[in-house]
C-alpha cells in the first residue's frame, strides 16, 4: 500500500480578535478584486475605487444611511436599547459589503426620540447593547457608525405605521400622547414655540439657555459612549426638521437671542455641538454631518428685500464650509423635512443637484468628501453621479431595505468583481468569472 500523498495543512482562519469565529474574508466583502487576478476589473469604476475620508478609508464609495426602525423598548430599563433585531438588520448590510454600515438617528436625550421606541444613548446599558452591533459590523470588514441627533419639535411622535389618520381619520395625529404611548407631550422643546404642524404635531415649548447647555453636555455624553462601543464614525443629525435643523431655518427658529435672528446665529449651536463632538472623538475616528440642503419653501430662502425666510441651499453652502473648519471629514447632503408645507420635485437622483452645487463651492483647501442620497437606485445610476463629480459618496436607505446585497448587485450591474461573503461565494459563481473585459449586466 502507498503512503498517502503529503497534502499541504489549510487552515479556515478567522477574523482576528473577533469574539466569535468568523471566517477571514481578505480582502473584505465588496472590495474591488485585483485586476492582475481579474481582468475585467482594469479601469475600475469610481463606485468600487477605494476614498480616504479624514482618518479612514472607505473600500467602496457605497454607505448604509441611517433608518429609524422604531423597534426599541419605550420604558423600563431597556429603553432605547437596541435588540438583536437591530443587530440583524445591520449586520446583513455590513456582511454584505456596505463600506459604512451607520446605526439609526440615536438621540442623546429621552426627550430627543422621534418616537417612543427610538434608540438612545444617554446611560451606559444603551452603550452595552450597542457594542456587539458595533463588533459585528467591523468583524465583516464594514466601518461601524452611528447617527446622534435630537429630534426637537418632532418628538413625542408614532411610529409611521401607527399613524392615526388611518385609524381615527376625525384626529389625524402624530402624536404619542403620555400614558400607554409612552409620550412627552409636556416636555418636546425647540429653538421656538412653533409646532411643524399645530393640527398634527406636539407643541414645543422654547428651550431655555439651561436647556441648551444640557443639550450640548448630552451629545459630549453619547459620543463618549459611540466611541467607547466601538464607533468609527460619528455623525451629527442636522436635517429633516429635527433639533439642530431647527435651529438653522428661519421657519422653526425666531429666538432674540446668539441662537436666533442672523444667519450665524442660527449656525451657532450646531457648530458648537460640532465642536465639542471633534473634541471628544479620538483623531483616528471620523466626524460626519447630515443636512438638509433646503426646506423646499414654496417662498424660497430670501424675500423680495434679500433678507433670509428659510432654509436654502445658500446658507448650507456656508454652514457646510464652517462645519469643515471644525473638522468635519463628511457631509451627507439630504433635503425638506422641517415644514409641511414644502413642495418637493421628487423623482431619480432629485436630491444630487444639491450634493453637486456644495461640493463645487468648496475651495481646494476646504475639500472634503460629499455624499448624496435620494432615489438611487442602480449601479449605473450611482456611477454616474461620481463620475459626473456631482458627489464622492452615495448613500442608500430603502434601496438597502429592499435589498441587503445592494453592494454586490450593484457590482454585478457595472461587470466588477468584488470578494463576497466566503459563505456565498457558490451564489457568486456568474460575478466571479474571468473575462477579458468588464461586461456589464444589462438593466431591464
Amino acid at each position: 500500500m502507498s503512503p498517502a500523498p503529503d497534502h499541504p495543512e489549510v487552515v479556515n482562519e478567522r477574523v482576528p480578535g473577533a469574539p466569535y469565529f468568523q471566517p477571514l474574508v481578505e480582502p473584505s466583502v465588496g472590495t474591488a478584486l485585483s485586476a492582475d487576478d481579474w481582468p475585467q476589473n482594469k479601469d475600475l469604476p469610481m463606485l468600487f475605487q477605494p476614498l480616504k475620508v479624514g482618518p479612514l478609508t472607505l473600500k467602496n464609495r457605497i454607505t448604509v444611511a441611517p433608518m429609524c426602525m422604531y423597534s426599541a423598548e419605550q420604558e423600563g430599563p431597556e429603553t432605547g436599547v437596541l435588540t438583536p433585531f437591530h443587530l440583524v438588520h445591520l449586520g446583513g448590510f455590513a456582511s454584505r459589503g456596505a463600506a459604512v454600515t451607520m446605526v439609526e438617528a440615536t438621540s442623546v436625550l429621552p426627550n430627543g426620540r422621534l418616537s417612543p421606541n427610538d434608540s438612545g444613548l444617554w446611560n451606559d446599558r444603551q452603550m452595552q447593547a450597542l457594542t456587539p452591533i458595533m463588533s459585528y459590523i467591523a468583524t465583516q470588514g464594514s466601518i461601524p457608525a452611528i447617527q446622534l441627533g435630537h429630534g426637537g419639535r418632532k418628538t413625542s411622535t408614532l411610529a409611521p405605521w401607527l399613524d392615526t389618520s388611518t385609524i381615527q381619520p376625525h384626529l389625524k395625529s402624530h402624536v404619542a400622547t403620555n400614558g400607554a404611548a409612552g409620550g412627552w407631550t409636556d416636555d418636546v422643546m425647540a429653538p421656538s414655540a412653533i409646532a411643524y404642524n399645530d393640527e398634527t404635531f406636539p407643541h414645543p415649548r422654547e428651550m431655555t439657555p439651561n436647556d441648551i447647555e444640557e443639550l450640548k453636555e448630552a451629545f459630549r455624553a453619547a459620543v463618549a459612549r459611540a466611541d467607547k462601543a466601538g464607533a468609527q464614525v460619528v455623525e451629527l443629525h442636522c436635517a429633516h426638521g429635527y433639533s439642530m435643523h431647527n435651529f438653522l431655518s428661519r421657519l422653526s427658529n425666531q429666538r432674540t437671542d446668539k441662537y436666533g435672528g442672523s444667519l450665524e446665529n442660527r449656525m451657532r449651536l450646531p457648530l458648537e455641538i460640532l465642536a465639542i463632538m471633534r473634541e471628544t472623538l479620538p483623531k483616528n475616528k471620523s466626524l460626519w454631518m447630515r443636512i438638509s440642503a433646503t426646506d423646499w419653501w414654496p417662498e424660497g430662502e430670501k424675500d423680495d428685500k434679500g433678507e433670509w425666510i428659510s432654509w436654502g441651499i445658500e446658507q448650507s453652502k456656508v454652514f457646510v464650509k464652517e462645519a469643515i473648519k471644525l473638522g468635519v471629514d463628511l457631509v451627507d447632503v439630504s433635503s425638506g423635512g422641517n415644514t409641511p408645507k414644502q413642495k418637493i420635485s421628487v423623482g431619480p437622483g432629485y436630491q444630487v443637484p444639491f450634493a453637486e452645487q456644495i461640493r463645487a463651492s468648496l475651495g481646494d483647501e476646504e475639500k472634503i468628501p460629499i455624499s448624496s442620497v435620494g432615489l438611487i437606485t442602480n449601479g449605473p445610476q450611482a456611477e454616474e453621479i461620481l463620475q459626473a463629480g456631482k458627489a464622492d459618496v452615495v448613500c442608500a436607505a430603502r434601496e438597502f431595505l429592499r435589498n441587503p446585497s445592494l453592494v454586490l448587485d450593484w457590482a454585478q450591474e457595472l461587470g466588477v468583481v468584488v470578494n463576497v461573503p466566503v459563505q456565498y461565494q457558490r451564489a457568486y459563481t456568474r460575478m466571479m468569472t474571468k473575462h477579458d473585459k468588464r461586461e456589464p449586466v444589462k438593466l431591464h
